[in-house]
């Protein structure tokens, strides 16, 4: 159990509007008590002066980093990622597969789930907390595979989906899929109240991706990437993400697989209530440029970018707080407006929101302090901090 203190001074932004130099009260794990005024009493107090308080992130599509990957199915993998996403403001997260055999996404699914309850013995040490499953296929479209295996593609049907599902013990929260495959509408249809089926790895039509939203698909996964693009006679997934309200869109905000000007748009059409921002990271991401392995296929990183040798974009080495700052300068928008596309509208999907999602009081202290460069100086996971994190 945590011990009561202080978050003093900063900027504290929550779902009513930022508090400037209020403070905020963390008892046993809970946000205790936000005020608009300073603290004055006998507890320790963390000074945020000049430091903006937000909620911590929660990435709901991330397959690794920090040399791990969710479909290595490693316990001590998943306590070894886990333990780095704090270092970039990351207390929650959807562990994401990839499109291999069924034999290994069963395996990946397991070992989260193993991973999960055995985390729930060890609170006392701060680890990002696995919400769930993203499961990025292997129900997609064979002609766009992107960085996954084409080998392993295969057609949803509701058993497939509810097997996975059992190995998951229900942890699978959000499904990449591909809407006009065989098998697709049916799965689709049975199971949306279930699961957060979402667009993505897709040749849909405009037509085709907005009767799956009517249908009950609610997500488009990676906007811009491995989907059927806008043109002004076919308007394409992109198009409909656009322009349909029931459509939410995750975007990669690392400079490389959306233009600036791109991610701008999708900004302004959404707004940041339909807007999540991702990192689609793999093992790479906090490691050397070099040779890597994502799904069991070599990846080559080098700068900022992460590719197959076909050329071909292979998931991202981006950090949530990276992400964050490159979305102030892509949109001109401010912090005061983008914070919730990096927790508030994720908790809101996943209906966690009563407790994850936002500084109120009464929800779990899961809290990041950034400066104004948008570094993290301070993670705090259901109460215990971590301090002097290196992340520049």
């Amino acid at each position: 159990m945590t011990k009561m203190y202080v978050i003093q001074g900063g900027r504290i932004y929550t779902e009513d509007g930022v508090i400037q130099n209020g403070h905020l009260i963390v008892k046993d794990g809970r946000i205790h008590q936000i005020k608009h005024f300073p603290y004055q009493g006998p507890l320790d107090v963390i000074d945020a002066s000049d430091q903006h308080i937000l909620p911590g992130f929660i990435d709901i599509h991330i397959h690794g980093g920090y040399g791990h990957d969710v479909m290595d199915a490693s316990v001590e993998g998943f306590a070894a990622l886990s333990k780095g996403l704090l270092s970039e403001g990351t207390t929650s997260y959807l562990a994401t597969t990839m499109t291999q055999s069924e034999e290994a996404i069963h395996t990946a699914l397991k070992a989260v789930t193993t991973y999960a309850e055995q985390a729930k013995t060890t609170p006392d040490k701060p680890a990002a907390e696995i919400l769930g499953v993203h499961l990025e296929g292997p129900f997609i479209s064979e002609h766009k595979v992107g960085a996954q295996n084409p080998a392993f593609v295969q057609r949803p049907s509701v058993q497939q989906v509810k097997e996975f599902q059992q190995s998951a013990n229900g942890m699978i929260k959000i499904m990449t899929y591909a809407p006009e495959v065989e098998g697709a509408q049916e799965t689709l249809k049975a199971l949306s109240n279930e699961i957060i089926f979402s667009i993505g790895h897709t040749v849909a039509t405009y037509e085709q991706a907005n009767e799956a939203v009517d249908n009950g698909a609610k997500h488009v996964t990676h906007l811009y990437n491995a989907a059927t693009a806008f043109a002004h006679r076919e308007p394409g997934v992109f198009g409909a993400a656009w322009t349909n309200p029931f459509l939410h869109t995750e975007l990669i905000v690392d400079g490389i697989h959306a233009h600036p000007a791109a991610v701008d748009v999708a900004y302004r059409m959404k707004g940041n209530h339909a807007f999540y921002l991702i990192t689609d990271a793999m093992r790479a991401k906090g490691l050397q440029d070099g040779e890597y392995d994502l799904g069991g296929q070599n990846v080559i990183v080098k700068g900022k970018e992460a590719r197959l040798a076909s050329g071909a974009l292979a998931g991202s080495i981006l950090k949530m707080n990276d992400g964050l700052r490159n979305l102030l300068k892509y949109t001109n928008a401010s912090l005061e407006d983008l914070w919730r596309v990096t927790s508030y509208n994720q908790a809101k999907a996943l209906n966690i929101l009563s407790h994850k999602g936002s500084l109120t009081e009464g929800k779990d202290a899961d809290i990041v302090i950034l400066n104004d460069n948008i570094d993290v100086l301070t993670t705090i996971k259901s109460g215990y901090v971590v301090n002097n994190i290196d992340n520049k």
